[in-house]
């Protein structure tokens, strides 16, 4: 009795901690993005060096978002990081045309990687808010995301500044661990 009684708190208030890595090339605004989440405010951030790790509560829903390093010299560390991921959330500058190329090299190398075969993957176009930016729609067309079958993915519009956006990820975030 005691087993079915913890299991249906479990459901009810949602004890377990969902792995989310946060990964994109370097100045895409990862950490702005985290601290949104947490904060619901813009936070100065400097280049990460490494990681930052912060727990995010969506309705009982508990997410353990790791905030990788983007820079060049990092992203080969990224792999250590894939265990028990539940879903990618990958950052997009959607000003970065020129770098969108090696966004997506990145975004493929990384779903081939066995420890993610089952993570969902969220694609984050910030900086919406500035002229020029690339639409959720040009971004999913030149990350060829209709070609990756093997995991769900969604494209959500938003700037890391306002928040504009965010609280949408976080529900499907918070709708793909629940159905699983």
């Amino acid at each position: 009795m005691g087993f079915v009684l913890t299991k249906m708190m479990a459901v009810v208030f949602g004890d377990k901690e969902h792995k989310v890595i946060l990964v994109g090339l370097d100045n895409a605004g990862k950490t702005t993005v985290l601290y949104q989440f947490l904060t619901k405010e813009a936070v100065h951030t400097t280049p990460t060096i490494g990681s930052n790790v912060e727990e995010i509560t969506v309705r009982n829903t508990h997410f353990l978002v790791w905030d990788i390093g983007g820079q060049e010299s990092l992203r080969a560390s990224w792999y250590s990081y894939f265990c028990n991921t539940e879903i990618v959330i990958l950052v997009v500058d959607s000003t970065d045309r020129e770098r969108l190329t090696l966004t997506k090299e990145e975004l493929h190398r990384m779903l081939a990687h066995e420890d993610l075969q089952g993570a969902a993957v969220l694609i984050l176009a910030n900086k919406q808010d500035m002229k020029g930016s690339m639409t959720p729609a040009e971004i999913s067309q030149c990350l060829t995301l209709d070609s990756i079958t093997t995991h769900s993915w969604h494209v959500q519009a938003c700037c890391a500044l306002t928040g504009e956006g965010l609280p949408a990820s976080l529900n499907w975030m918070q709708t793909r661990v629940v159905a699983n």
